[in-house]
């Protein structure tokens, strides 16, 4: 039977679930408190890396192959190139890196091992250390999250069963009676809710679930390139892992755009969204840790610094995901990781949302049961009814 679907967010996550939803012919309303697509969303206009290799993981390995495929079938579907595949590289220990290549080539992928002399030879301007390898994954690369949004939006706009709901703010929800309240009092009514948790979301969560919420705050570094490493730059592939005790990544200049980094070492919990400008301190540890690795790389090649956020549940190795009780649930990790597996989560959470079996992700706790985080009923509607 078509159920009527709540969608609570305009990331990524919410988005694609919506798409899911609507192709298994369910009714949806999506309602955000910006316009479709949502600028203010954590995802818009960032590129993400997309790879199979989790070293020493053949579980998650697997599930990243399928959802590279995946992410192809979505480019079809929505009539959008958002998947640019100028290969990944993950340096590592040379024993690790043959394992790599190895597993990858055993979950049905492509990967080629890198020896250092190799990494050298293909990548002057890289400065890595000699004692390490890598794993070459070509058929990888970058995802522009902000024209996933755009084609999500653009698509949904034009299916029949489907409302988008924008420039509305949600003041509550009920996951027990699929009531989602706007700022505005007009209730929403359906037979499942969806609250795609944003940094911006936290109100609408239970008490025991939004003390779960953790908040992360994200520097990075948009670069130019010196003219004389243009054309080096344009052959080098996204790098989820450089090798540094920092656990420093960069996207290279792609489809117009320039280099970024950034690294965990810039990463820190905070207590809430502010603003986005990044303080020098920050900026100094990202310029450091890439003068170690990127030859010449100063100041002078940063065009511009800024801040990103995202949430997701704690303790490391929760499920992202959270019972609100009836068919109410909040999905709450909105980092790179989750955006690279979008198209596996938002099968899993379609199917969650209209009582099936959830698919399998093959992504860590995602695929056991969410904690309860029961939310009382919204005043006026009775427990698990609906007015």
């Amino acid at each position: 039977m078509p159920a009527r679907v709540t969608v609570v967010g305009g990331g990524v996550i919410a988005l694609l679930t919506a798409v899911e939803c609507v192709l298994d012919g369910h009714r949806v309303t999506v309602v955000d408190q910006g316009p479709f697509p949502d600028g203010g969303a954590t995802s818009p206009g960032r590129r993400r890396i997309l790879r199979a290799l989790r070293p020493a993981d053949p579980r998650t390995t697997g599930a990243a192959l399928r959802a590279q495929h995946r992410w192809g079938e979505l480019e079809e579907l929505l009539l959008t190139r958002f998947y640019e595949r100028v290969g990944a590289l993950t340096v590592l220990p040379p024993a690790a890196a043959a394992d790599g290549a190895a597993l990858v080539a055993a979950a049905g992928g492509t990967a080629r091992e890198l020896t250092a002399a190799g990494l050298s030879d293909r990548y002057p301007h890289l400065h890595l250390d000699g004692a390490l390898g890598a794993v070459l994954e070509e058929e990888a690369g970058v995802l522009f999250a902000g024209r996933v949004l755009a084609a999500c939006a653009g698509w949904l706009k034009w299916q029949r069963g489907v409302e988008l709901v924008e420039h509305r703010a949600v003041s509550a929800v009920d996951g027990g009676s699929g009531t989602v309240r706007l700022a505005d009092g007009r209730e929403l009514h359906g037979d499942a809710v969806l609250v795609a948790v944003d940094p911006r979301s936290r109100n609408l969560l239970p008490e025991g679930v939004a003390e779960r919420l953790t908040l992360y705050r994200q520097s990075l570094l948009h670069c130019r390139v010196p003219p004389h490493q243009a054309r080096a730059w344009a052959a080098t592939p996204a790098i989820a892992s450089l090798g540094t005790p920092g656990g420093a990544r960069l996207v290279p200049p792609v489809a117009g755009r320039g280099l970024k980094l950034t690294s965990a070492a810039a990463r820190r919990v905070v207590d809430e969204v502010t603003d986005h400008a990044t303080d020098p301190y920050w900026q100094r540890t990202l310029e450091r840790e890439f003068g170690d690795v990127l030859p010449g790389f100063g100041p002078a090649w940063v065009t511009a610094a800024e801040d990103a956020y995202y949430a997701t549940f704690a303790p490391a190795g929760d499920p992202p995901l959270a019972a609100l009780g009836g068919a109410g649930y909040a999905y709450a990790a909105c980092g790179g990781t989750s955006v690279e597996f979008a198209p596996l989560i938002a099968r899993s959470l379609a199917d969650r949302l209209a009582g099936s079996s959830p698919t399998p992700t093959g992504v860590g706790a995602l695929d056991g049961p969410p904690p309860a985080g029961h939310a009382p009923p919204l005043a006026g509607l009775p427990a698990g009814g609906r007015m």
